[in-house]
């Protein structure tokens, strides 16, 4: 079952991905569900067992730009087709299980690259989202479906962070791009 239509309507925060920049991060939102593509892949399990790690729920990766990593196969198709390379693969950067990764903070020097992933365990992991262009690449060549884009969730980024500012009328918004 691919990412939900109202992702993460629904979901709470479960941790955070730090960018090591000291200003960007984003959410990791939860529970995770075992009823998912990767669960299903005999590659993405056989890859688990060879690791000798067991496969958890891990959750989606990201708000506006997120993955739903237990639905992600590491097809890599996102990576390959984002223009502002948004994506890496986390374990390229840090060999840790994906569980480990949350709560972590990250340089973005992982792979950006399809063919480079550590092995199908690994996840592609939005690092950079704050980048999104929003050209929707990413989503329309997922075969799974994993991955959703959408400005909008901006208001989830905000109230889980605790930021959010519901705009009064004659307010400009701060976040609209001229």
């Amino acid at each position: 079952m691919p990412i939900a239509e109202d992702y993460p309507k629904g979901l709470k925060p479960i941790g955070k991905i730090m960018h090591s920049d000291g200003e960007h991060f984003h959410w990791v939102w939860g529970p995770g569900r075992s009823k998912a593509e990767a669960f299903e892949s005999d590659v993405v399990k056989a890859a688990y067992k060879a690791r000798g790690e067991k496969q958890v729920p891990l959750g989606g990766s990201g708000t506006m730009v997120a993955v739903d990593w237990d639905s992600c196969v590491a097809d890599g198709a996102c990576i390959e087709a984002c223009p502002v390379q948004v994506f890496q693969w986390y374990r390229t950067e840090k060999d840790i299980p994906a569980i480990k990764a949350i709560n972590e903070t990250f340089a973005g020097t992982g792979s950006s690259v399809k063919e480079e992933r550590k092995d199908f365990t690994d996840k592609a992991d939005p690092i950079r989202e704050h980048d999104c262009i929003w050209c929707m690449a990413c989503v329309s060549v997922c075969p799974p479906l994993a991955v959703k884009v959408d400005q909008s969730n901006l208001e989830y980024h905000e109230k889980a962070a605790g930021t959010y500012q519901k705009l009064g009328s004659g307010q400009a918004n701060p976040h609209a791009h001229d």
